[in-house]
């Protein structure tokens, strides 16, 4: 037996619920790029199958210099990672230390995972999803534990941007203006790449300013690259040393780093991602919003939290046994609970047999 999953794309526990071969189902429960992978990065994939006779390089200067030249950084400001999930891992260590580590929930549930598993503290600051960001409290940490602390001596931050699960973007100003009340502050840039340059507001620019910040970045959900686990931290060279030492050796494995490579270099597949997202996700939005019942909120992602008024898991559990479609309910937000379910982006075609799908469920109740 599959039990319910914690995150998207369990596709063996929504098998057994609808009754169907995995492969049968339509997912939307994971953010995943529907274009990709890149047809360079499976070749690249392909060129590196005799490397697995060897040993990856300890050191991945290869890689690291490829990510650097990215983001324009000295090559020691990057280390790579087995998915943005190890280097919470290491970060959870990093933030034991402090009196408290602040986020904004609802949150991705690793960021709970880790620093559980390291022992640190970890207080929420409860958002709205429909109300405005609470910047003030943000600013403020001392105030928010009840002490009278010096600001910036003893308390962590985690942010993400785009923020997951809402899609909701954060102003790179707006951040920035936080960095000095907090002694760490991880922004974790997952859903970043799916902006173009001109629309981000990514901190890696500001990087260099400000040693107290650790920038998480992932390969996985714009590159469609989830089986091949690989992401990397953007940080100052002696706190990624210290991560360095703590860790396994060779955590990337030989495909993985040839795909990064391939990846970075996909200059042409980035402009189609960023030509294809905007209309797809407005018309997704657009044709929920018509549905009875339903309220998608307006995101930056490539992913849609919606509103619903039927209970999640009862609208999720319609749609695996009647359609073989599966989105994703928010039962691991607490915060969000039943009265949400979040949608990836798929193609044109794939979000309009969700939409029919959702019609008729929901006319059968709110007609």
């Amino acid at each position: 037996m599959f039990e319910r999953p914690h995150h998207g794309g369990n596709l063996g526990w929504a098998a057994q619920m609808a009754g169907c071969p995995a492969f049968s189902l339509l997912d939307f429960s994971a953010s995943i790029n529907p274009l990709g992978p890149p047809a360079s990065v499976l070749a690249a994939i392909e060129s590196a199958l005799p490397a697995l006779r060897h040993y990856p390089d300890p050191q991945y200067i290869h890689l690291r210099q490829v990510i650097a030249d990215y983001h324009q950084l000295p090559m020691d400001w990057v280390l790579p990672g087995n998915g943005s999930a190890e280097l919470l891992t290491l970060a959870g260590r990093t933030f034991t230390s402090l009196d408290c580590t602040y986020v904004v929930t609802p949150a991705f549930g690793d960021y709970g995972r880790s620093w559980r598993g390291a022992r640190a503290k970890l207080h929420s600051i409860l958002w709205q999803v429909d109300q405005p960001w609470p910047w003030e409290k943000l600013r403020s940490p001392s105030e928010i534990a009840n002490t009278s602390a010096i600001q910036s001596s003893h308390h962590g931050l985690i942010l993400n941007n785009p923020h997951n699960p809402s899609g909701t973007l954060l102003a790179r100003e707006e951040i920035l203006a936080l960095l000095p009340h907090y002694q760490w502050v991880l922004l974790d840039e997952a859903f970043m790449d799916f902006l173009p340059p001109g629309e981000e507001q990514s901190l890696v620019g500001d990087l260099e300013k400000y040693p107290n910040l650790i920038i998480l970045r992932s390969l996985t959900k714009f590159y469609r690259l989830p089986g091949l686990r690989l992401g990397y931290a953007l940080a100052h060279p002696d706190l990624l040393a210290q991560w360095q030492a703590w860790r396994d050796p060779w955590p990337v494995n030989v495909l993985a780093e040839a795909a990064a490579i391939a990846s970075l270099e996909a200059e042409e597949f980035r402009q189609q991602v960023w030509q294809w997202l905007p209309p797809a996700r407005s018309a997704l939005q657009k044709n929920l919003a018509n549905l009875a019942g339903l309220c998608p909120l307006a995101s930056q992602a490539n992913f849609l939290l919606v509103k619903t008024a039927m209970p999640a898991p009862e609208l999720q559990r319609e749609l695996l046994t009647k359609f073989q479609i599966l989105i994703r309910d928010c039962l691991s937000f607490p915060e969000l609970g039943e009265d949400f379910f979040r949608v990836a982006v798929r193609t044109m075609a794939d979000n309009q047999k969700l939409t029919q799908a959702l019609a008729t469920i929901m006319a059968t109740t709110y007609s």
